[in-house]
C-alpha cells in the first residue's frame, strides 16, 4: 500500500445557520463571505500540513481544482503545487487534478506541468479531470461538450509531451499550426496519469484502456469494491491484469485515542463537510448533459443522498464513506476493506471540513505512527 496526503483546503467559517439560510456553498454563495486575512492564515496552515505529510513518510502530497466555492480554496492547483515543489524534497506532488476542458488552452497545462516536473526532478503526478458539474455553471459552459473537450485536450497534451515537435494539431476544439512546447517533462514519455472519478462507467473504461491509475472519491466502501472490480474487468478486456498501483481510493480518516473519543472529536467537522460544504441541488452537481444516461443512473445509485440529504457522522463511518475510530479500529477496517477492493493507493484526508490546524496535525501524526506502517505491509486478498 502507498499513501497520498490529499487536501481540499476548505473554508471552515460558514455560519452556524448555513444549512437553513443558504442553497449551496457552490456557484452562488457570495464571495463577500471570504475574509482575505483569515484566508491567508488558512493557506499557510494547509500548506504546512502538506509539507508535514512528507516529513511523516507519505509517498505523495496532493492538491486539486475547484472554482467559486467554499468547499475548496484552490482554483489554481498548479500554483499550490509549485509552492510545494519549492518546500519539499522527496514526496511526489499530485495534482488531482487539472480540469483540462475548462482551461482556455490545454497547451498551457502541458507547459506548466512540464516545467514543474523538470524543476521538481520528476516528482509530478498528473491528474486529469473534466471538472464537476458546478464548474460548468461557473464558466457558463455547455456540460454536454465537456467530455469531448476533455478527451481532445488529453490527447493533445499527451502527444505534446511524447512526440517531438513541431507538429500540427487538427483538432475540433483546439486547432494548432504548431505544437512544440518547451520544456518537455523529465519523466518520459510523460508523468504518471491519475484519473479521479465519481464512478462514471465511461471514465472507468477510458482509464483502464490507457492503463492510468483510477481514483474513486468519497463514496461508501461497497461502491469502491464494485468500481475497482469493474476496472479490473475492463483491464482484462484490453488484454492485461490491472495492478494495485492502478487503483486508488480517496477517503477522510480520523484517528483518535478511542472509538468514542474519535467520533466525538471528528463528528462536527465531518458533518460540516458533508452537510454544509457539499450541500447543493442535484442539477447543480450533475447538470443535464454532463453524464450519459447510463452513467447518470450509476452515479445516482452510488451517491444518492450526498449533498441533498442531511447525514450524520455515524452513518458516514458505518458505510465506510469516511473512517473514524481508534488506531486499532481504523487499521482493522482498512485491512478488511483492502481485502475486498484490492486498492494499492490510499488517498487520505486527515483534515476535512472545519477541522482546525492543530487537530489535523495531531490526526496526521496518529495515522502515520499507528496505522500507516502496518497497512503498508498488508497484502490484499484480491492479489494473493
Amino acid at each position: 500500500m502507498k499513501f497520498t496526503y490529499f487536501h481540499l483546503m476548505p473554508w471552515p467559517h460558514l455560519a452556524e445557520d448555513f444549512e437553513e439560510t443558504e442553497r449551496s456553498a457552490w456557484v452562488t454563495y457570495s464571495n463577500s463571505n471570504f475574509d482575505p486575512q483569515r484566508g491567508q492564515e488558512l493557506y499557510l496552515d494547509y500548506l504546512s500540513e502538506l509539507v508535514h505529510a512528507e516529513e511523516l513518510g507519505y509517498d505523495a502530497i496532493a492538491v486539486n481544482e475547484h472554482h467559486q466555492t467554499a468547499y475548496g480554496l484552490m482554483p489554481a492547483p498548479n500554483i499550490m503545487a509549485s509552492w510545494l515543489i519549492a518546500n519539499t524534497k522527496r514526496a511526489k506532488i499530485a495534482i488531482l487534478g487539472n480540469a483540462i476542458p475548462l482551461r482556455d488552452h490545454p497547451l498551457r497545462i502541458a507547459e506548466e506541468l512540464a516545467m514543474m516536473d523538470v524543476i521538481s526532478g520528476g516528482r509530478i503526478v498528473c491528474g486529469f479531470v473534466r471538472g464537476i458539474g458546478p464548474e460548468y455553471h461557473n464558466f457558463t459552459m455547455n456540460p454536454a461538450v465537456g467530455l469531448d473537450r476533455f478527451r481532445e485536450a488529453h490527447d493533445l497534451i499527451i502527444k505534446a509531451w511524447s512526440e517531438p515537435g513541431p507538429f500540427r494539431w487538427e483538432g475540433h476544439h483546439y486547432p494548432l499550426e504548431y505544437v512544440n512546447p518547451w520544456p518537455r517533462p523529465m519523466q518520459q514519455p510523460h508523468p504518471p496519469i491519475w484519473v479521479p472519478s465519481q464512478g462514471s462507467g465511461e471514465t472507468i473504461t477510458w482509464a483502464a484502456e490507457r492503463r492510468y491509475t483510477f481514483v474513486i472519491t468519497f463514496t461508501p466502501h461497497r461502491n469502491v469494491t464494485k468500481f475497482m472490480q469493474q476496472y479490473r474487468d475492463e483491464a482484462r478486456q484490453f488484454g492485461y491484469e490491472a495492478s494495485q498501483d492502478q487503483m486508488a481510493w480517496a477517503v477522510p480518516i480520523y484517528v483518535g485515542e478511542t472509538d468514542e473519543s474519535a467520533m466525538a472529536e471528528a463528528a462536527p467537522h465531518a458533518e460540516y463537510m458533508f452537510n454544509k460544504l457539499l450541500k447543493r441541488p442535484w442539477p447543480v452537481f450533475f447538470p443535464p448533459g454532463y453524464l450519459s444516461e447510463a452513467s447518470a443512473k450509476g452515479v445516482q445509485r452510488a451517491f444518492s443522498g450526498i449533498g441533498t440529504q442531511r447525514v450524520l457522522a455515524e452513518k458516514l463511518n458505518e458505510e465506510g464513506q469516511m473512517l473514524i475510530g481508534s488506531a486499532k479500529t481504523v487499521l482493522e477496517r482498512l485491512k478488511a476493506f483492502n481485502d475486498e477492493d484490492g486498492v494499492g493507493n490510499l488517498v487520505v484526508l486527515n483534515q476535512f471540513g472545519s477541522m482546525p490546524h492543530q487537530m489535523a496535525v495531531a490526526n496526521m501524526d496518529r495515522f502515520a505512527r499507528d496505522v500507516m506502517p502496518a497497512l503498508r505491509e498488508h497484502k490484499s486478498a484480491v492479489y494473493q
